[in-house]
C-alpha cells in the first residue's frame, strides 16, 4: 500500500492560511492599513468599491519598499519585525506575523506599487492566486500603493457567504475607525464608490473623536489621564446621560493595538455605578501603555486579545483611573467640605430667595362631635395631568372638620359618583378567559403603572407599558408584512446626522423604515431629512430626530441581544420606543381603549420580552391576606 500523507501544495496551504487571516474584506483592510502605519507614513487613503468586494486600494506615504522586499513581502512567515523568539515579547508594532500579504495574495488579484525616498524609480509588483505574474519598474510617489481586487475570486464558497453591501460596509468602518482613533497623528481618508465617507486631518485625540462620530460629541467627553509603575492610561469616557443600549462605542488600545477585553470592560463599566440603568453602556476611548514584556499579543489570529501577567493590578488602577474622572468633573454626587450650605445662596451674583415661613390654620369652633352637614365649599378640581388626562371632580370632594356625621354623607357621595363615572369595556372585546370579565366594568390606575380593574373572581392588574409595547409590536410588525404604515407628516421636516456606521445601518433599512410610516429620504453626507412619522405615534412635539436615533439604536441591540430577524428587530425597537411608560398619568378612556387593543391581540398575555401583561388575584388570595 503507498503512502496515503503528503505534503500540501503551496497554493492550497496560502489558501487555508487565508481562511485564518481574511474572515472579510474588512479584515483585508485592516491588514493594509496597520502595514502602511508601520511603514511610518503620515497619510494613509482607502478606496473601496463594492464594499471591497471588487477594490481595496490603500495609497500611503510611508517608506516604501527595494525590488527584493516588494517580492518578498508577500512569501508566507516574511516580516521585518521579528528576528529572534525574544522579539514576540517586545513587539510595539501592527503587523508582524508575515503572513497578512501572502494570505491576501492567496484569494485575489493583487497589483502593488512602491517607492522608497533614496530611488529614482519604484516597482511594480502583479499577483494572482499566490502566483506573481508580473515585476517591473514604474514611475510611482514616494511610498506604497496597494490594490487588492476581486476578494476571493477563487474560493466562490467564501465569496457566496459574505453579507450585503451595507452589512460589509459597517464591517469596514469599524475597523477603520479603531486604526484611525489608535493614530490621531495621521491623516487618513475613505471613499466608497466615488463617495467621500471620511476625510479626519492629523489632529489631537478628542478632534479626531469628534471627526469620527460628529459634532455632538464635543460636550458628551470627559478626559481620563493616569501614570502609574505599572501602566499609563489617556484617553477619554462619555458622560452618563449620552449612554447608550448598545456597546458600540467602546475602545480599549494597549500599546496602540484595538483589543477586545470584557475583563477591563467591566472595570469601566463599575465606574459607572449608581449613574447608569443595567441596559445602558458608556461610551469610552482608553490607552493603557504597558510594557510589552509583561503582555502576550500573539495569543489570537486576529490579535484583538492580549494576556496580561497582572490583571488585577490593571483592573484596579483603570476602575480608580475612571471613577475618579467622573467625580473631577461633577458627574456623580459629591459633597464640598469647605463650603457651608447655609452661604450657597450668597456665593452668586443674585439676591437669596426670600424665606417664607410655615404657617398654620385651624378653626376654633371645631367640635369633632357636632353632626353638622358638609361644608358648601366647593370641591377643588384637579389640573390636568400626563396625557391630557384629567381627575373627575366629584371624586374629589374634601370634607369640612366640622362633626363625624360628614364622613358618612361624603363616602355615601363618593359611592354614587363612582357608580356615575364609571365606563363599561367594550362588548367587542375578546377575552381570554370569562373569569377575567369586570364586574363593576371601572378601571383604575395604580402609581401611573398598572391599570386595575375589578373582575368575578377577584381584581385584575394589567402593566400599561408592557401592554401598549405589544399592541405596538403587533401593529407595526402587520405594517412591515403588508407593506401599509400610514404617516402623518410633519409640519417642520428635521435632520438627522449619524455615525457612518449607523447611516450605513439606516441605508439598508430604509425600505422597511418607510413601511412602518415614516417618510424619510437621503440629505448629503450621513444625513436624512424626516418628513413624515407613523400615525400611531401621535403628536411626538417635534422630537422625530430622537425618535429615529432611538429606533438605530434600539434595532442594534435587539439584533444583537436576541438575534432576531430584521424586521422582528425593527418592529420590536419600534414598539419599545413609542410605547407609553411607566408613570404616565392616563384618563378613564385612554385606559378603556388600551385595554380593548390589548385583547385584540394574537398574544394578550404576554409582553415582546415574554414577561406577563396581566396578572389576576382571586378572591381566595385577598381572604386570606386578611385571616378570613
Amino acid at each position: 500500500m503507498s503512502d496515503i500523507i503528503q505534503l500540501l501544495p503551496d497554493s492550497v496551504a496560502n489558501q487555508i492560511a487565508a481562511g485564518e487571516v481574511v474572515q472579510r474584506p474588512a479584515s483585508a483592510v485592516k491588514e493594509l492599513l496597520e502595514n502602511a502605519i508601520d511603514a511610518g507614513a503620515n497619510k494613509i487613503q482607502l478606496i473601496l468599491k463594492d464594499a471591497g468586494k471588487a477594490l481595496i486600494q490603500v495609497i500611503d506615504n510611508g517608506c516604501g519598499m527595494s525590488v527584493t522586499d516588494a517580492r518578498m513581502c508577500f512569501e508566507r512567515h516574511a516580516t521585518s519585525k521579528v528576528r529572534k523568539a525574544e522579539d514576540l515579547f517586545a513587539i510595539r508594532t501592527m503587523g508582524f506575523r508575515g503572513e497578512a500579504m501572502a494570505s491576501i495574495a492567496a484569494i485575489a488579484q493583487i497589483e502593488m506599487k512602491t517607492r522608497r525616498h533614496e530611488d529614482e524609480l519604484g516597482t511594480m509588483v502583479q499577483i494572482e492566486g499566490s502566483a506573481v505574474t508580473s515585476q517591473e519598474p514604474v514611475a510611482t510617489a514616494v511610498g506604497t500603493s496597494i490594490s487588492v481586487k476581486n476578494l476571493f475570486y477563487n474560493t466562490p464558497a467564501r465569496r457566496n457567504f459574505l453579507k450585503s453591501t451595507s452589512a460589509e460596509m459597517r464591517h469596514i468602518l469599524e475597523e477603520f475607525q479603531r486604526i484611525s482613533l489608535a493614530n490621531p497623528a495621521i491623516a487618513f481618508s475613505l471613499n466608497h464608490d466615488g463617495v467621500e465617507i471620511h476625510r479626519l486631518p492629523a489632529s489631537g485625540m478628542k478632534q479626531r473623536i469628534v471627526h469620527l462620530f460628529g459634532n455632538n460629541y464635543n460636550q458628551r467627553l470627559i478626559p481620563v489621564e493616569e501614570e502609574t509603575s505599572i501602566i499609563n492610561i489617556k484617553g477619554f469616557i462619555g458622560k452618563p446621560e449620552f449612554a447608550k443600549k448598545t456597546r458600540g462605542e467602546q475602545f480599549f488600545f494597549v500599546n496602540n493595538r484595538y483589543i477586545k477585553d470584557a475583563y477591563l470592560n467591566h472595570a469601566v463599566s463599575k465606574s459607572y455605578e449608581d449613574l447608569l440603568p443595567d441596559d445602558h453602556f458608556p461610551m469610552y476611548v482608553l490607552f493603557i501603555d504597558i510594557d510589552p514584556a509583561k503582555i502576550d499579543v500573539n495569543v489570537h489570529p486576529t490579535k484583538t486579545e492580549i494576556k496580561y501577567l497582572d490583571e488585577k493590578s490593571i483592573y484596579a488602577i483603570l476602575h480608580s483611573a475612571v471613577k475618579r474622572s467622573i467625580g473631577r468633573f461633577n458627574i456623580s454626587p459629591t459633597i464640598d467640605f469647605d463650603q457651608e450650605t447655609g452661604f450657597s445662596g450668597m456665593i452668586t451674583h443674585k439676591a437669596p430667595e426670600e424665606i417664607v415661613p410655615p404657617s398654620i390654620s385651624f378653626n376654633p369652633d371645631f367640635n369633632p362631635f357636632a353632626a353638622d352637614k358638609p361644608s358648601r365649599d366647593p370641591a377643588p378640581t384637579f389640573p390636568r395631568t400626563g396625557n391630557g388626562a384629567s381627575r373627575d371632580a366629584s371624586a374629589a370632594i374634601v370634607p369640612s372638620t366640622k362633626g363625624w356625621g360628614a364622613l358618612y354623607e361624603v363616602a355615601n357621595h363618593a359611592e354614587t359618583a363612582q357608580q356615575q363615572t364609571a365606563i363599561e369595556l367594550p362588548g367587542e372585546v375578546i377575552l381570554p378567559d370569562d373569569s377575567l370579565v369586570p364586574v363593576q366594568k371601572q378601571l383604575m390606575q395604580l402609581h401611573n403603572r398598572y391599570i386595575i380593574s375589578q373582575i368575578k373572581s377577584g381584581l385584575m392588574l394589567i402593566d400599561q407599558q408592557a401592554a401598549h409595547e405589544r399592541i405596538l409590536y403587533e401593529r407595526f410588525s402587520k405594517n412591515l408584512d403588508d407593506r401599509k404604515g400610514a404617516s402623518q407628516q410633519s409640519l417642520f421636516p428635521q435632520t438627522v446626522t449619524l455615525s457612518p456606521n449607523d447611516f450605513e445601518l439606516a441605508k439598508s433599512l430604509l425600505e422597511d423604515i418607510k413601511n412602518l410610516g415614516f417618510e424619510v429620504r437621503e440629505f448629503g453626507k450621513n444625513t436624512l431629512i424626516i418628513e413624515g412619522i407613523p400615525v400611531d405615534l401621535g403628536n411626538n412635539n417635534g422630537n422625530e430626530t430622537q425618535l429615529f436615533e432611538h429606533l438605530i439604536e434600539g434595532f442594534k441591540n435587539s439584533q444583537q441581544e436576541l438575534k432576531l430577524s430584521k424586521r422582528d428587530a425593527l418592529a420590536r425597537s419600534m414598539a419599545k420606543n413609542s410605547a407609553i411608560k411607566s408613570g404616565a398619568v392616563l384618563g378613564q378612556q385612554e385606559m378603556n381603549t388600551l385595554i380593548e387593543q390589548l385583547f385584540a391581540c394574537q398574544t394578550p398575555n404576554f409582553s415582546i420580552s415574554g414577561k406577563p401583561v396581566i396578572q389576576t388575584i382571586g378572591l381566595t388570595e385577598l381572604d386570606k391576606k386578611f385571616d378570613k
